[in-house]
C-alpha cells in the first residue's frame, strides 16, 4: 500500500513529529485527523484503540494551532496526537480495564494523563489490554482481541499490548504505559517498538485500574513509563512523567566505547528459544563492533530464590483485585502448590502462581526480606557493568491463545514446550528488584518476527539505561516498521 503525505508524517517517531508541527509543516488538527485515518484504516485488522473522544480532541488540536498562531507558549508536546492504555484514566474515557461497569462512570485525569496534556499532548483514544491488566496477550470480552501487526495470528503481548501494536503501525507515536510482570517490556519485545519500565517510585501511579477506581495506592512492583518507536522520545515522556530533569530528551546519547555491558543469557530454570537467543547474540556482536565491551555472565543472582520471593509478592497484588470466590478457590490448592514446589517443580509451575496469590503477610514479609538482601547483592554487579543485556520474554510472538493460563504453553522454534508461566521469568529481576530496564529492538528472528530485549540498570539508573538506548538506536540499529 503505497503512503500518502500524511503517512509519511506518520512515519516519524515523536520528536520528528513534533519538529514538524513546531516548522508550521503540519497543522496539530491535521496530524490528528490523519492519525485518526490511519487507526481507521488498520483499525478491523489489529483493534489496537478501542476507544476514542474525537471531539474533545478536534477541539483541543485546533486551540493549540491558534495559539502557535498567535506564537504563545506551548508546552514539549504541543500538538501532538497520543493514545493511552485504557488502565489510566481520561476525562471523557475512564478506564475499562476491559470490565463494562468501569468504563460506565466519571473520572479524572490520571496523574500521568494530567502532566501529558499539561505539555499540550492531544489524548485521542486509548489502547486496549486484557482484563485488569493481567496477561501477556491483550483481549477482552469488552473490546476484543487485540492482533500483532507483524502477523494477525498471533499477540501483541500484554497487558500494554494496544499501546505496542498501535506505535507498530504508525497510529501513535507516544504512549503511556504500565508494568508489574512485563507489560511495558513484552509487547515492545513482540512488536518491535521501545518502552521503559522505570524505577519504582519515579512515576505517580494515581488514576490507574487497577486497583480500583479512586484508590490511592502506590502499589508494589508496579511502575508507569513510556512506550515509543524511538529512545529519545522514551527519555523525553519520562522526562514530563516524572515532572522535568535531566532525562529529557536533549540529553546526549552514550558513547558505547565508553559503555560496559553485562551479556546475561543463561539460567538454568529458565528457559529461551534457540531464535531469540541468536538474534540477541548477534546484536551482542554488533555492540561489540560499535566500541561496547560485552561480557557473557552467568545468572547474577540466585534465580530461583528471586523467582518465589517475585511471586509471592506479585500474588499478594494480585490477589487484592481477585473476587472472593476466586481466593478461595486458591486457598484450597495451597497444598497440592506447596507439594508441587517441595518435589522441585519449580517457582514458574502454575502451582506456584497460586501458592503466591494466597499468600498471608508473614509470607510477604519474608519475600521482601529476601528482596531486599537481593538488591544489596545485585549492587555488586553494577559496579562492575554499566547494564545488563537480557532476554524479555522466552520466545517470540506466539499465536492467540485464550484458553485458561493451566492449559497454556508456548512453542518453541526447536520443537520444546515451554510454560506459559515462564513469560514471568526474564522480566522479574528488574521489576521484583525495583530496577529500571529498557526495551529495545535487537532485531528479527528467523521466522521474521521482531526480538526484544531490556538493559537493565542499577537502581535509580534510568538515565544511563536510557542514554545506552539512544546510543544504539543512532548508531547500531532502531524501529523497524511492519509491513501492513
Amino acid at each position: 500500500m503505497a503512503l500518502d503525505p500524511d503517512d509519511d508524517l506518520l512515519s516519524l517517531d515523536a520528536t520528528g513529529q513534533l519538529a514538524a508541527l513546531a516548522k508550521k509543516k503540519v497543522s496539530a488538527a491535521e496530524l490528528l485527523k490523519a492519525a485518526l485515518a490511519r487507526h481507521e484504516q488498520t483499525h478491523k485488522r489489529l483493534n489496537a484503540v478501542v476507544a476514542v473522544d474525537l471531539e474533545r480532541a478536534l477541539q483541543h488540536a485546533r486551540a493549540l494551532d491558534e495559539m502557535r498562531a498567535k506564537k504563545e507558549t506551548l508546552g514539549l508536546l504541543a500538538g501532538l496526537p497520543m493514545t493511552v492504555k485504557d488502565t489510566f484514566d481520561v476525562v471523557g474515557m475512564p478506564a475499562s480495564s476491559g470490565l463494562k461497569h468501569y468504563r460506565q462512570r466519571q473520572a479524572e485525569d490520571a496523574a500521568t494523563v494530567r502532566l501529558a496534556k499539561h505539555e499540550d499532548a492531544v489524548i485521542w483514544g486509548k489502547t486496549n489490554i486484557p482484563v485488569l491488566a493481567g496477561d501477556w496477550q491483550a483481549f477482552n470480552k469488552l473490546y476484543g482481541t487485540t492482533n500483532n501487526p507483524w502477523d494477525e495470528s498471533r499477540t501483541c503481548g500484554g497487558s500494554s499490548g494496544g499501546a505496542a501494536a498501535a506505535l507498530a503501525a504508525g497510529v501513535t507515536a507516544l504512549e503511556i504505559g504500565s508494568d508489574i510482570g512485563g507489560s511495558l517490556r513484552v509487547p515492545a519485545s513482540f512488536c518491535g517498538v521501545y518502552s521503559h519500565k522505570p524505577t519504582w517510585g519515579l512515576v505517580n501511579q494515581r488514576g490507574q485500574v487497577p486497583p480500583s477506581p479512586g484508590s490511592w495506592s502506590e502499589r508494589d512492583l508496579n511502575v508507569v513509563g513510556p512506550m515509543a518507536r524511538s529512545a529519545r522520545d522514551l527519555r523525553l515522556l519520562l522526562s514530563i512523567l516524572i515532572g522535568g530533569g535531566p532525562l529529557a530528551a536533549r540529553a546526549p546519547a552514550a558513547s558505547l566505547k565508553d559503555a560496559k555491558i553485562a551479556l546475561w543469557l543463561e539460567e538454568p530454570s529458565f528457559p529461551l528459544d534457540p531464535e531469540v537467543r541468536t538474534a540477541i547474540e548477534t546484536f551482542a556482536e554488533d555492540l561489540k563492533t560499535a566500541g561496547a565491551e560485552v561480557t557473557p555472565i552467568a545468572s547474577p543472582l540466585h534465580m530461583p530464590t528471586l523467582m518465589s520471593a517475585y511471586q509471592t509478592l506479585l500474588g499478594a497484588i494480585i490477589g487484592e483485585d481477585m473476587p472472593d470466590g476466586t481466593i478461595r478457590a486458591m486457598e484450597r490448592m495451597r497444598g497440592i502448590a506447596r507439594w508441587q514446589l517441595s518435589r522441585g517443580a519449580g517457582p514458574t509451575s502454575t502451582a506456584a502462581m497460586t501458592l503466591a496469590y494466597t499468600a498471608t503477610h508473614r509470607e510477604w514479609l519474608a519475600a521482601d526480606a529476601v528482596r531486599n538482601r537481593l538488591k544489596n547483592e545485585i549492587g555488586e554487579v553494577f559496579g562492575r557493568f554499566d547494564a545488563i543485556l537480557a532476554p524479555i520474554a522466552p520466545v517470540t510472538a506466539f499465536p492467540h491463545d485464550h484458553r485458561p493460563f493451566v492449559r497454556r504453553r508456548l512453542a518453541a522454534s526447536d520443537g520444546s514446550s515451554i510454560p506459559y508461566a515462564s513469560m514471568l521469568n526474564w522480566i522479574s529481576l528488574a521489576t521484583a528488584l525495583h530496577l529500571p530496564a529498557t526495551a529495545i529492538p535487537v532485531g528479527k528472528a528467523a521466522s521474521g518476527l521482531p526480538v526484544g530485549a531490556q538493559l537493565i540498570g542499577p537502581l535509580n539508573g534510568d538515565g544511563k539505561t536510557l542514554a545506552l538506548a539512544q546510543a544504539i538506536d543512532e548508531n547500531i540499529r532502531g524501529f523497524a516498521a511492519p509491513a501492513i
